[in-house]
């Protein structure tokens, strides 16, 4: 009589599947995929299911650990992560960024410099994908905070499964999973301190906010906010290749250090296209994404109008958008600008 093989753990099988699953937002075949991990439950279990699944179909793994150096022994936090995932087989390294939080707050500095250093990896080593390990729980927390802040349609389509080289395997997968995987896998994961900071607004709608609704509302709501996302998502993703099209057709030559766009183009177009494509001019002219609103886009949009604009808007990044004859210019701030600068 055979002996019985052990049953896979559901949450490891469930984390393997969504990660092969994943393969298919990608354009390769084979290659190497980066997994960045955190040390947190959600990046070592993607890690660990990745060193499993992926080279069963053609693909190389390796784990990027970043230290941000933000906190007390992150490098030894990022050394342990790294040795534990070395000695299961997985290759892992660890790279170190410097974080400049500068006007912006901690955490989208962090952010910023993290996505940087992955797509640096992934051009140095030829990487055809990073995945990342956002889960469910993250997609929600996302979206709620899209509402808190009136961000609009693109804030509530949330995360995307895939963002150029960057591909989330997990957005339907809850973080209690992930905890469960690394339990069964025997692995440990880092708990970040930060992630119990109730100074972030992200922990309070983790702990506070997401809680309540569903003591409230019953249970299901971190699902229901994600699937919002995820219809939203295809919506946004339409909008956003229109937008695109309009403002190539907008764009005029210009300098290195500003965006010049035709004012009548932008207003004969409809405003949800008309708003995207006045992003992509100031996000082009240098202005750092996570300080850009709605309310700027409404104040610059005043700029196409024949009457009644202000001279000038002030934008995230020390830009300012101003109306230069028929075209509408986004450039540095000029402190010899006449008018008042508008300021959201």
């Amino acid at each position: 009589m055979s002996e019985r093989r052990p049953r896979l753990d559901p949450a490891v099988a469930r984390i393997r599947n969504e990660v092969v699953a994943s393969l298919g937002l990608l354009d390769a075949q084979s290659g190497l995929i980066i997994v960045a991990c955190s040390g947190g439950p959600d990046s070592m279990a993607l890690a660990s299911a990745a060193a499993f699944a992926l080279p069963r179909r053609g693909f190389e793994v390796c784990a990027v650990i970043i230290d941000h150096g933000l906190q007390p022994q992150s490098r030894e936090v990022a050394d342990r992560t790294a040795a534990q995932l070395l000695d299961r087989g997985i290759a892992a390294s660890v790279r170190s960024v410097v974080t400049e939080v500068g006007g912006q707050g901690v955490e989208d500095a962090a952010r910023q410099a993290r996505y940087a250093a992955l797509a640096a990896t992934a051009q140095e080593t030829g990487a055809v994908a990073v995945m990342l390990g956002h889960t469910l729980d993250d997609q929600a927390e996302t979206v709620l905070l899209g509402l808190a802040r009136g961000s609009g349609a693109r804030s509530l389509a949330g995360m995307r499964a895939r963002r150029g080289l960057f591909v989330r395997p997990l957005l339907a997968v809850r973080r209690a999973e992930t905890v469960r995987s690394c339990e069964a896998e025997g692995l440990t994961p880092w708990h970040d301190p930060m992630n119990d900071d109730r100074a972030y607004l992200r922990v309070r709608v983790r702990h506070e906010v997401l809680p309540l609704l569903e003591q409230e509302l019953g249970p299901g709501v971190a699902g229901a906010l994600a699937r919002t996302a995820s219809q939203l998502a295809d919506d946004s993703a339409l909008l956003d290749e229109q937008a695109d099209r309009l403002f190539r057709d907008a764009a005029v030559p210009g300098t290195r250090t500003e965006t010049a766009m035709l004012a009548a183009t932008l207003a004969e177009a409809p405003p949800a296209l008309r708003r995207r494509a006045l992003r992509l001019g100031v996000l082009a002219a240098g202005a750092p994404g996570s300080g850009l609103t709605f309310e700027h886009l409404v104040a610059t949009e005043r700029l196409l109008g024949k009457s009644n604009a202000p001279a000038a808007i002030s934008l995230p990044g020390g830009l300012a958008a101003r109306r230069r004859g028929n075209q509408l210019v986004i450039g540095r701030a000029d402190c010899t600008d006449q008018g008042i600068v508008w300021q959201p």
